[in-house]
């Protein structure tokens, strides 16, 4: 098994990019293998580790289709009801609470309504 190329931390040639890199260009890795990987050192721990992947072998990003918008607005919507009272709070519930703000804390207000 070969190793991967080792670079320093922003010293990587062209034709490199990270995932967020080729997602800002709208691409993917496309099912590519890791190509290298970039070391930041750091004293008294490991190095920071980011994986490249070439850019000539990326694809394109695959468009949103109206059954993906579907699902991710579906999903989303999961997120806002609360599950004790069943009702959309508007934001996304903190899971620190597990249910929405007038839910966990009743004394305070009634649902948005101040006391």
């Amino acid at each position: 098994m070969a190793a991967l190329p080792v670079f320093r931390w922003r010293l990587a040639p062209d034709g490199y990019a990270t995932r967020r890199q080729l997602r800002a260009r709208g691409l993917r890795p496309g099912g590519q293998g890791v190509a290298a990987q970039l070391e930041r050192p750091r004293r008294r721990r490991e190095p920071l580790v980011a994986y490249l992947y070439r850019v000539d072998l990326a694809k394109p990003v695959r468009p949103m289709t109206p059954a993906r918008w579907a699902a991710l607005a579906k999903a989303n919507a999961a997120r806002r009801t609360c599950p004790a009272c069943r009702c959309d709070a508007g934001y996304v519930i903190p899971a620190s609470l597990g249910m929405c703000v007038p839910c966990a804390y009743p004394e305070g207000t009634s649902h948005g309504i101040a006391a």
